[in-house]
């Protein structure tokens, strides 16, 4: 009986050890991906479309507005121009990347 409760505990060591190192090593503070850095893009480009789209009928995109300003003219927009939860967050992100 202590023959087998050694091999699996040893079993169990090799396993865990295995999933440690398998863990993908993350990018240092300050680094993206290229993948992140893509989807930013991406978000970017859709959220300057939605923008033209719902807000370009009206307004021109702000050039001297602070991250905090914009996102509390997109709050109070929201609700005027029925814009959906995803057009704000991606319109946020496109006017204060």
């Amino acid at each position: 009986m202590k023959p087998l409760f050694s091999v699996l505990f040893v079993i169990f060591l090799l396993v865990g050890s295995l999933k440690v190192l398998a863990v993908p090593q993350t990018p240092a503070r300050g680094q993206k991906t290229s993948k992140a850095a893509a989807d930013k893009k991406n978000d970017g480009e859709e959220g300057e479309n939605r923008f033209r789209e719902n807000c370009g009928r009206c307004h021109n995109p702000p050039d001297s507005l602070s991250p905090r300003e914009v996102k509390a003219v997109l709050q109070h927009m929201r609700v005027r121009a029925m814009l959906s939860a995803e057009d704000e967050q991606l319109i946020l992100k496109y006017l204060a990347p």
